[in-house]
């Protein structure tokens, strides 16, 4: 689920700007289908169910863009990308945005030209160890075998953190996550390495999960986010509101299962019908119809009620909101207003 380094900055830099001009927006809305690059498979945030429809944290996104743009939460086609293959896909075209688990640095922003447009989940990198390895804390992997994906800055993380405590480790590169949990639970390697929600989101599916503990130090700042291509403002701002509309309506009380009578009737918060499309011309300005963002919010749900439906406490995965609460209940999680 992690994030590739600059495999073929250059490369993938003149694919984004050779594909940045093209109207992205007006692409979808032609195609009647939105292109989402999302990872090969991780529980709880992008993987197909029994019947091959694609569910989870990031999933959503992508269905919450569908059904701003197409008024079509189904009109996605979701395209597998790996660590090493994301960039590429979203830089040539291949895909319209991706929703990732990808974090938000400096260099993708600037050197690799694309637009990170929010955050969707505050996470940071973490270590697994099964229970009979005796380890409390990562300080004390002095020579573990470390599953690592390939072509990601977590490799740099785990560098960075082993050289700082100064032990070693031998790294066991592998490209996915499906990959990294055959490997870990072969006993190939001692360690798995990822985003912590990440590594919740593996053990869940583990026969004995409870064999296995995530160690507590968290060694990485992980923003992760939906990004688009630069030179492309209107799609950006399309899918930067798309998101912005989750939280917000999460804040605001506006819910899956109230949406449609608060919006049959203007009521007295005039944000609330500003984002409902009562009141106003959002929508207009983002070229989407009036009720755009109510469309969201009734096929998909608000921010709150996507995070406890595939990743929260009551999950096989059981992440808490932390950092990813409302701003008003301690957490970081804040949108811009609706005006």
């Amino acid at each position: 689920m992690k994030k590739s380094v600059l495999f073929g900055a250059l490369t993938v830099a003149g694919l984004a700007a050779g594909a940045a001009g093209a109207a992205t927006l007006d692409d979808v809305k032609a195609r009647g289908k939105l292109n989402c690059g999302v990872t090969t498979g991780l529980t709880g945030f992008a993987a197909p169910d029994a019947n091959g429809e694609w569910e989870g944290f990031d999933v959503a996104v992508c269905r919450a863009v569908a059904a701003a743009v197409l008024g079509d939460p189904t009109a996605v086609e979701f395209v597998p990308t790996t660590g090493k293959t994301r960039f590429t896909a979203l830089a040539s075209g291949e895909v319209d945005m991706l929703a990732r688990n990808t974090t938000w640095t400096l260099s993708r922003d600037v050197d690799l030209k694309f637009t990170f447009v929010g955050v969707n989940y505050y996470d940071g990198q973490g270590f697994m160890v099964p229970k009979a390895l005796g380890v409390s804390s990562a300080k004390e992997l002095d020579g573990a075998t470390v599953c690592i994906q390939t072509g990601t800055t977590t490799e740099l993380n785990l560098a960075d953190f082993f050289r700082a405590n100064n032990i070693s480790y031998e790294p066991v590169p592998i490209e996915t996550n499906a990959e990294a949990q055959q490997q870990y639970l072969a006993g190939a390697c001692d360690v798995y390495t990822t985003d912590a929600s990440g590594l919740a989101a593996t053990r869940a599916t583990f026969e004995a999960p409870g064999d296995h503990v995530v160690l507590p130090e968290i060694v990485s700042k992980e923003p992760l986010g939906p990004l688009v291509r630069h030179g492309d403002d209107e799609w950006g701002d399309v899918v930067r509101w798309s998101l912005n509309a989750m939280i917000a309506a999460e804040e605001l009380g506006i819910t899956s299962e109230n949406v449609e009578g608060m919006a049959s009737e203007a009521g007295s918060n005039p944000e609330i019908n500003r984002i409902l499309g009562t009141e106003g011309n959002l929508g207009e300005m983002l070229g989407l119809d009036a009720d755009w963002a109510k469309n969201i919010i009734a096929s998909v749900g608000n921010y709150g009620e996507v995070f406890e439906e595939n990743i929260g406490e009551s999950t096989p995965i059981g992440l808490s909101r932390g950092l990813n609460a409302q701003w008003t209940n301690g957490g970081l999680l804040y949108s811009p207003p609706f005006r």
